[in-house]
């Protein structure tokens, strides 16, 4: 059994603000939302800058968190009364979020003298003892546990919030979460084993994550993103939440409403090159485009007006990607329009594929694609169109929005618009 998947509502946040019009006055306009922070001290780092909301404060501390968890709320009613449903609806709720480590990160910076034993306390590992944790410690396994709990009590308060009965599940694989959220409510709706989905995704920076990826030299120190341009130097952080209603098209139409669009197609393939690294030809993103292109009945290609690039704006990143375009769609890749708009939004982590899949939805209504902001020089590595600078306007129909994550996954997101 194989149905129609529609989007019938969406709401979104970012750091340009709550709503779709800021959004295109920033994003589809190519005015980056990047600014000083002062959300922590950005002092011992390398930059202090960041596409973060002025008055935010303390936006993270676990799942009682209020920044985040009402973001998500606020989005997910959006979304809701856009797509004309309310509550008492059984609906599943799929969430892409990170996991409580910096909880767990405290718990390390805090614990007692002794340390805590990866496999158990007291035990002995080739031969040689492990200390015994202190009492009262948990182990790392434990911790991972307790860590994993809290982006499943964000589903739950987000559906439960939201009066929504059905099943709920959160996403925590890095910057392809929400996108595989997406991914795997297609499948079930597709598959008729539910109607309807709320699907949603949110990051908001904090300090936790600035300092890793600060410490993993991947910022850019000049506070601008430069996807695929000979000159990019690294990416930077933003906020981001968004939530999308995903119904079969047969339950849009029984109840009178107009989907926006259609996922037409959608893949999801591992390269398990490298922990941080993406695949020097971009393996698994080819793979999982493929995969959505041939979903939509169009292996190579030929029907796509735009392509969503992960494109953060890194050395790696940016060249695996572009090989990777080029390996999915041999004959088409040099014709169709690839931007980023990590240029203006700031890499969301785990928002990413939900916010990049409401932007992208946007290009297809409003038939303007939005640009690569910061482009400078071009670089022989990366020597597709990437819409340099100026938004472009279009007849899009078919447009594809792909995330990539560490340690190798890739999604693929394919839009049809009615």
């Amino acid at each position: 059994m194989t149905r129609e998947v529609a989007v019938t509502g969406y709401g979104v946040q970012t750091a340009f603000g709550e709503g779709v019009e800021v959004l295109r006055r920033g994003v589809f306009a190519g005015v980056p939302a990047f600014r000083p922070t002062t959300r922590f001290d950005t002092g011992p780092y390398r930059t202090g800058v960041a596409a973060a909301a002025p008055d935010r404060g303390d936006v993270v501390d676990g799942v009682e968190g209020w920044a985040l968890r009402d973001a998500l709320r606020r989005c997910g009613g959006e979304a809701l009364g856009m797509a004309g449903l309310g509550v008492d609806l059984e609906a599943a709720v799929l969430v892409g979020v990170a996991g409580d480590h910096r909880s767990v990160t405290r718990y390390w910076r805090g614990a007692p003298p002794g340390g805590v034993s990866s496999v158990g306390r007291g035990s002995v590992v080739a031969g040689r003892a492990v200390p015994r944790a202190p009492i009262g410690a948990p182990t790392v396994p434990e911790l991972e546990s307790y860590a994993d709990a809290v982006p499943a009590r964000l589903a739950e308060l987000l559906g439960g919030g939201l009066g929504l009965v059905g099943t709920r599940l959160a996403f925590t694989n890095a910057c392809v979460a929400s996108a595989a959220a997406i991914v795997h409510a297609c499948r079930l709706i597709s598959s008729g084993r539910i109607d309807v989905a709320l699907c949603a995704g949110g990051y908001l920076v904090e300090e936790e994550t600035f300092g890793k990826f600060d410490s993993g030299r991947a910022l850019s120190r000049d506070g601008v993103v430069r996807p695929f341009s000979a000159d990019r130097s690294g990416l930077l952080l933003g906020d981001g939440v968004a939530a999308v209603v995903l119904e079969s098209a047969e339950h849009a139409r029984r109840r009178g409403a107009r989907p926006l669009a259609s996922v037409v197609g959608w893949g999801a393939a591992g390269d398990a090159h490298h922990i941080a690294q993406p695949h020097p030809e971009g393996a698994g993103l080819a793979r999982a485009a493929q995969q959505a292109s041939r979903m939509a009945g169009d292996p190579d290609g030929a029907s796509l007006d735009y392509i969503n690039a992960h494109g953060t704006g890194t050395k790696y990143n940016d060249g695996a990607e572009t090989r990777g375009l080029r390996a999915a769609f041999p004959k088409w890749a040099e014709s169709i329009p690839v931007s980023s708009t990590k240029s203006t939004t700031g890499h969301l982590l785990e928002a990413a594929g939900v916010v990049e899949f409401v932007i992208t939805m946007l290009a297809l209504l409003d038939g303007v694609l939005p640009p690569t902001a910061g482009y400078g020089a071009p670089d022989p590595e990366c020597d597709l169109d990437y819409v340099p600078n100026e938004p472009r306007r279009v007849d899009a129909h078919r447009a594809l929005t792909v995330n990539a994550a560490f340690g190798g996954a890739n999604t693929a997101l394919l839009l049809e618009r009615p």
